[in-house]
Order: structure tokens, then sequence, then C-alpha cells
């Protein structure tokens, strides 16, 4: 079998490396892929929203089974388009992937459904928004209602600062059209759970949990980024809550779906905050999250290959998902000055895979032989362990070893 995986970060570098894993396949191909990939993997330099090209690699190279990573892909109707050219894709279409493409379209689905989130409002004009603060209850957050690479929420606890988050949004435009429409809605508290599931629109089965570390610096500190680091599973979210969020938020979302016309096939990821009053939706995703993955698939017993074909086929509720009894940490290593700006082209030495720990490739490329630094986060260390205390130390272990200038990481992952 040939296996096409889009994109190049770290998340992709899980996904080929437990594809290659799979007996079943022969090839694996990743566009554009990153350093680490090309290890184990042929990269191919087509970008990830240039559906045109993917679509005549794959046919052209006879892909046996595509699987996306990122969102851009998905927003642009990758599927859709594979699908129509008899192509073999996993993956969300372009109108279910709208669950994460906007947020306004998420809110009124969950609000019309009486799916637990919290209350909103969502405005267009920039005049009627900044009214509407003059005489809000704070806090509140402020959300982008497109794709902003997870860096279009803003809380805010005065009008000083909702105006300044408007201003970023509806009038800086720092994300495009994505702030043309913007979400204020109530700040809600507790902890925040990640939960990934499979499901082919029929059957939804949840994946290990995950708890991710956002803030860039140590005690939760600082702005947030895409994920500086994460374990699973989640410590504080059992087997009980779990039974709560399957059938008050996953099961629903996808019936709701289907009530709306819509097939939601792939991977759903809810992002979650744990209040007084239970689970509730803060996100979702169209696709496996990131640094999420890079803990979650480790830990899949199952082969990930015939999960994704029991998904394309409707058939997962034949197929038996089983899961390493084990706990894992990952560790991001960035740039200087992630999540601002940060040079790249930086040597990195000392990238070796041990027993229990995998360095994962988020943002490197290769010269003359040599793995460089070319994004904010350059590496993620991925280890397990019997204890979250044992897989925390292997993989900082690992990376006293990892070098390049400017590297930083928080040091406090794991630590729960």
């Amino acid at each position: 079998m040939n296996v096409l995986v889009i994109g190049g970060g770290g998340r992709e570098h899980a996904i080929v490396k437990k594809i290659s894993e799979s007996k079943r396949v022969d090839k694996i191909y990743c566009a554009p892929g990153n350093g680490g990939i090309s290890d184990i993997a042929e990269c191919i330099d087509i970008n990830v929203s240039d559906v045109e090209k993917l679509k005549k690699f794959a046919i052209d190279n006879n892909v046996d089974l595509t699987i996306v990573g990122p969102e851009v892909p998905l927003m642009k109707g990758i599927v859709d388009e594979f699908e129509n050219s008899g192509l073999r894709i996993f993956g969300p279409r372009r109108d279910a992937a709208a669950i994460e493409g906007s947020k306004y379209f998420t809110k009124l689905l969950l609000h019309k459904y009486n799916i637990p989130t919290a209350r909103f409002k969502a405005f267009d004009r920039y005049d009627a928004a900044l009214n509407f603060l003059k005489d809000v209850w704070y806090p509140v957050v402020i959300k982008a209602d497109g794709l902003a690479q997870g860096k279009g929420v803003f809380l805010v606890y005065s009008y000083k600062g909702a105006k300044e988050a408007l201003d970023i949004l509806m009038k800086e435009k720092r994300f495009g059209t994505s702030g043309d429409t913007v979400i204020i809605e109530e700040m809600l508290f507790g902890r925040e759970v990640s939960v990934l599931a499979f499901t082919d629109g029929k059957t939804i089965v949840p994946m290990v949990s995950a708890m991710d570390y956002k803030r860039i610096y140590d005690g939760d500190k600082g702005p947030n980024t895409g994920g500086m680091g994460n374990i699973a599973p989640n410590p504080y979210f059992d087997d009980k809550l779990l039974s709560v969020v399957v059938d008050t938020i996953l099961k629903p979302v996808i019936t709701s779906l289907k009530k709306e016309g819509i097939v939601y096939k792939g991977v759903l990821y809810a992002g979650l905050i744990l209040t007084e009053d239970g689970p509730k939706v803060l996100e979702f995703n169209a696709r496996f999250g990131d640094p999420e993955t890079q803990v979650v698939l480790p830990l899949l017993k199952t082969d990930l290959v015939d999960i994704v074909e029991a998904i394309i086929d409707e058939k997962l509720s034949d197929v038996k998902i089983e899961w390493e009894d084990k706990k894992a940490v990952c560790v991001v290593a960035a740039s200087e000055g992630y999540p601002g700006e940060f040079n790249t082209g930086y040597d990195i030495t000392g990238v070796e895979n041990t027993d229990g720990v995998f360095v994962y490739h988020a943002g490197t490329t290769i010269k003359d032989g040599k793995y460089k630094t070319s994004g904010g986060r350059v590496l993620e260390v991925t280890a397990l362990g019997n204890t979250y205390q044992e897989a925390r130390k292997k993989a900082y272990d690992e990376l006293k070893k990892i070098h390049f200038e400017g590297m930083y990481y928080r040091n406090d992952i794991g630590t729960v």
C-alpha cells in the first residue's frame, strides 16, 4: 500500500511514524514533510494548500490512501476533491470541517442542539462589538471566527483589554478575514482537557485523553502558543468524566451535524473545560491535534491504517481499538522569541532516538546533511513510562543531549 500524508510538522511526523509500523504499508510519501520525516518517508515539495497538485500526485503515484494532517486543506475541500476523483482520503469534507473553520458556525450548532458551551454573541461590525463590550460583565473571551493558528483567542479582563483585542482582529486585520466576524463569550473556569475521537459518522471512539500546556513560560505564564508540551492520559480526566463527555458532547455533535445534512468522518478534536456545572465545549478541531497527537499515537496499539480505512468505509464498529497502559510526556523545544519573531537556520545536534523516547521534528529542514531549524516549534521529545515521573525524566534527559542556538523549553511539563 502507498500512503500519502499531507503536512510538515510534528503531528505529521507522529502520523508517519505510526503508519511506518504497519505491515500493510509499502511506501510513505509526505507533502511537504520536514527534516525528520525524510528519514522514514519520501518528502514531496508540494504546499498543503495546493489541492490540485496534491491530487495529481496521488493519481500519478498510485497512492492508495491519503491522510490529511493540517486544517487548511480540509477547509479548502481536499477531501471532497479527492473523493470526487475516486481517491481514498481520511478527513472530514469541507462542510464538516466548518466545525473548526468557523467558530460562529460551531456556536450556532451547539446552541441550537443544547450542547454545553459558553454563552456568546457574534459581531461582524466593529462599532457594534465595541458598544456591546462597554456594558458586558468581565472577564470575557474574544475570538476570531476563522482560523488563526491557535492565536486568535484573547482572554480580557477590562474594557481597555477588550478594545485592544478587537482592534487587533477587526481593525489591524492581524489574522486577515478570520477576524471579519468575532465571537464574544463568557469566560469559563476549570481545568482544560483535550479529547480526540475517531468517528465514521455513526460510531465514535474516544482516544486517550491529553493535557496541553499552552503558555510559553513555566507555571502557565506568558502568551499562548500552539502548545509547549503535552501529557497523556490527562490525570484529571477519568472514565466517569469521559462517559459524560461522550453522552453530552461527542455523540450529540455528530448527531446534530447529521441532522443538518452533514456526515462527519475522521478525527474530531474536542477542546473542553471541566466547569462546576460539568464539561463544556471551548472549541472543536477537525483533525489530529498538535502536539496532542505526539503523546496519543505512541500509546496506540492497534494498526492506525486499519482504523483509518474502517472510518472511510463507515465500519469503525468492526475495529477493536487498544491502547498501551502507560503514560506519555511530550516536551517542545522552541526557537528563542517564539511565539513572536524568531530566527531560523541554526544547526541542530544531539538528535538521536533512544528506547522509549522519540524526537518528533516540527520545524526542521536538512541542508548539507545536517538538521537545521525552520520554525517556532522545532522539536518535540516524547517519552513513555509507567508513571508520569518516569516518562518525564526520560524526555528531559533526552532534551539535555539536544542543542541549537536559542533553544528554549518549559521545565514543568508533566509535573502533575
